[in-house]
């Protein structure tokens, strides 16, 4: 796993062979950190990395000047790692590692008080809830108003219809939709 850009731009670190993830391909990560910097000033912001796996995109945003990042991964061995990379940074007061599943995160969300200027999500691409998760995000309070929230997913799903789409970027077999809450009307 490699570090893009930012402070930490370079660094790299290994991933067990015995992991079972799809991190997101260094080009198109390269390429959705392009297309972010038209929505969204990383500097400061607070963000979730949904379906962490191997915390690439969480520590991306770190070193590009997140303040705080909230990594929530389902398998103990993927938040362990997550962990680890945090702790060789120094960043364990900024990346906050959560061994828990989406779903129930999501529909707790209610009662969290925390709420996030971005929202990644990466789900394994076999999962049969991929088609309602961006409703699910955007429906749980979760995102601040002008937050942003980026979905990855296979090429076969289109949430174009959806309320707050902005986009779809294809990188090879990579898609990521994008969806942006804008400014909420003053009226």
């Amino acid at each position: 796993m490699r570090i893009i850009g930012g402070k930490y731009k370079r660094r790299r670190f290994d991933v067990p062979k015995s992991f079972n993830a799809r991190p997101t391909t260094d080009f198109a990560k390269e390429n959705l950190f392009n297309v972010l910097q038209h929505y969204i000033d990383l500097e400061g912001i607070t963000a979730l990395d949904l379906f962490s796996g191997t915390g690439s995109i969480s520590v991306e945003l770190l070193s590009r000047g997140a303040s705080r990042v909230v990594a929530l991964e389902q398998r103990r061995e993927h938040a362990t790692f997550i962990h680890s990379v945090a702790k060789e940074l120094g960043e364990e007061k900024h990346l906050q590692v959560l061994q828990a599943d989406v779903f129930r995160f999501i529909r707790g969300a209610k009662s969290q008080s925390s709420l996030y200027d971005f929202i990644f999500a990466d789900p394994p691409y076999k999962l049969s809830e991929i088609a309602v998760l961006p409703e699910l995000i955007l429906s749980s309070g979760l995102l601040k108003p002008d937050g942003l929230l980026v979905v990855e997913h296979p090429q076969q799903y289109d949430f174009s219809s959806l309320p707050h789409f902005a986009e779809r970027r294809v990188y090879g077999s990579v898609n990521f939709s994008l969806f942006f809450l804008g400014e909420e009307s003053s009226e």
